[in-house]
């Protein structure tokens, strides 16, 4: 087997293969272009995006080239896989916003230097925004059957539950077939790569490829990843886990891998980082928190850098230790005039945007989560006074494992 599609299944990325001897054949003889389609419907992608990442990321390291298509085009539609109700449909200003957003995103974590294969960034509305729909339907649609249209999950999922799907996103599936024949023709792209949830998607651009030019496509996808627990990758009950270092700190990043449940441990060291799978397999009965701290600090560094990555984790000992003016930790100002106004323990969480619901706030207090300078609060009407500063610093805390360093400005 070919050595960049047996490192894809040892990782555990690997779930189905249009053609697998046929693409390791390929791929054994030369260097191909492969492509991930991400559509822009936020600022920023979210952990649940990072393994497709890491599909890129791996491509690149066994020397072939990534192409990175940011759905400018698809976004103005929607794709109904996995959505029970229509997308909101955002402002071409929005999408524009969002495409520049997640290109700089990718750019952290795929190689720019080697012109080899360095990725390839493309937007779909580029060929989507002048196609002409007489000549679509003749050329492209002929090719597409209700019938099969119709067997589709996510449209089968839609009809199933007597949920409306528009005319619009049932016309999804039929423009990322065509987005991977423009690929094919535009950059001799071979292979797309995508989640389980776009197997018909893929399928079908292969097959309108193989139909349009005679050429063989090939494509791969990967499991669905959940936590543990069973909640979505990405997801958590502080809200959404985000790549943009701008809505995120490397701290609070940090701290969601170095948190991760036992049993994800090594299935995530294998899935999310760049260490070797006999390095892994080696380490594997060691102390279960030391390998935590191992991929909080690998994942960390590959977005935020090896400093952040190290700072992050000398934050992490401090707040445990309850040092409270630990200088790496992450922090806030608030103005003192709000001091002085007397706000209470509720208003300075949402000001910390550490929640942002005033229930949950209260939610909090009545399990003994909050603390401020490691002192327990019980009443959700006290009272931020000038005496609880330290230095002109307090320590806010939620649970044993959220802290953040409050400033007076």
């Amino acid at each position: 087997m070919n050595k960049f599609l047996k490192e894809f299944k040892d990782r555990g990325y690997f779930y189905q293969c249009t053609n697998e001897e046929d693409l390791s054949k390929l791929l054994e003889k030369e260097k191909i272009k492969g492509y991930i389609g991400f559509d822009c419907t936020a600022e920023s992608l979210h952990v649940g995006s990072l393994l497709q990442i890491m599909c890129l990321r791996l491509l690149q390291n066994h020397g072939h080239r990534p192409i990175v298509l940011l759905g400018g085009g698809t976004t103005r539609i929607g794709d109904p896989s996995g959505k029970d109700k229509t997308r909101k449909i955002l402002t071409e200003k929005e999408i524009e916003k969002n495409i520049k957003s997640i290109e700089k995103i990718l750019k952290n974590f795929l190689d720019n230097k080697n012109p080899k294969t360095k990725p390839v960034f493309v937007n779909n509305y580029s060929w989507l925004k002048g196609l002409n729909y007489i000549s679509f339907l003749r050329d492209i649609g002929k090719h597409f059957t209700i019938n099969k249209m119709l067997t589709f999950e996510s449209v089968k999922t839609r009809l199933d539950r007597e949920q409306s799907l528009s005319y619009m996103e049932f016309n999804y599936m039929i423009l990322q077939a065509y987005d991977f024949l423009e690929l094919n023709k535009k950059e001799n792209c071979s292979l797309q790569i995508g989640g389980s949830d776009q197997w018909g998607n893929i399928v079908n651009g292969t097959e309108l490829i193989k139909r349009y030019s005679g050429k063989q496509a090939y494509g791969l996808t990967t499991p669905l990843i959940t936590l543990a627990s069973g909640a979505k990758m990405g997801k958590t009950e502080t809200g959404a886990i985000w790549l943009d270092k701008k809505m995120l700190s490397s701290y609070d990043y940090w701290q969601f891998w170095r948190n991760v449940d036992d049993k994800d441990v090594i299935k995530f060291l294998k899935i999310f980082t760049d260490l070797s799978i006999e390095e892994i397999d080696k380490n594997k009965n060691e102390d279960i928190n030391r390998l935590k701290i191992r991929l909080a600090n690998e994942a960390t560094t590959m977005l935020h850098g090896k400093k952040a990555a190290q700072n992050s984790e000398q934050a992490a000992k401090e707040a445990f230790s309850g040092n409270l003016l630990g200088s790496n930790l992450p922090s806030i100002k608030i103005r003192a005039k709000s001091i002085n106004e007397k706000i209470t323990i509720l208003d300075l969480i949402i000001l910390s945007k550490m929640e942002k619901s005033k229930s949950e706030i209260r939610r909090l207090i009545k399990g003994n989560a909050i603390k401020l300078n490691d002192k327990m609060i019980s009443d959700e009407k006290f009272i931020i006074s000038d005496k609880l500063f330290q230095n002109n610093y307090l320590k806010l805390s939620i649970g044993k494992k959220r802290h953040i360093k409050i400033e007076k400005d």
